[in-house]
């Protein structure tokens, strides 16, 4: 579990899938993110068991209420489509419409980059976001990703269609020269 000011970043529970389903449905976030909208309850249980309860992946939460806002994680090698190192992961991240514009995107974000070079001894990390999600894109620049390249035909699974994305990477400050 991680701690932030607002927020708190914990394990998927089988229990969160009414609070998923809730933000989960919105067609504004999932397709942004690579993947459908949730149609039902049953879905998003699944997706909880299936996708979400794995290895540092949290269910983020405000601090506050306790209420599901959103979803931060990393893909390792053999799970990103990425070719990743060992010591190398991919980071992706959504948040429900309803909590747009808060910067728990960004709050969310610096705390698992920081857990990830301190504690998962990680030496980069990258990002892939829809060239055409500019919010995504902002938040990657306010949190230092610099812009490798466009894969042009990205291959989403969940959405069955190609799509352009940028790829994007910050490395662990203690490397750099």
């Amino acid at each position: 579990m991680l701690e932030t000011k607002r927020l708190v970043l914990r394990p998927w529970e089988k229990s969160d899938a009414e609070a998923l389903y809730a933000i989960a449905r919105d067609p504004k976030v999932g397709p942004a993110a690579g993947w459908k909208p949730h149609r039902n309850l049953a879905e998003s249980y699944k997706i909880i068991g299936d996708i979400l309860i794995a290895p540092e992946n949290y269910a983020m939460t405000r601090k506050e209420t306790g209420e599901l806002i959103g979803s931060i994680g990393f893909q390792f090698p053999g799970q990103s489509k990425l070719p990743l190192s060992q010591d190398e992961a991919e980071l992706g991240i959504w948040i429900g419409v309803p909590y747009w514009g808060n910067e728990y995107g960004l709050e969310a974000s610096e705390a698992v980059i920081q857990h990830g070079f301190r504690d998962l001894g990680l030496t980069r990390i990258y990002v892939t976001s829809f060239t055409s999600n500019e919010n995504s894109e902002r938040l990657q620049e306010k949190l230092g990703f610099r812009y490798r390249r466009t894969i042009e035909e990205y291959y989403c699974s969940q959405l069955e269609e190609y799509r352009a994305v940028n790829l994007r990477v910050v490395v662990n400050p203690e490397l750099e020269i």
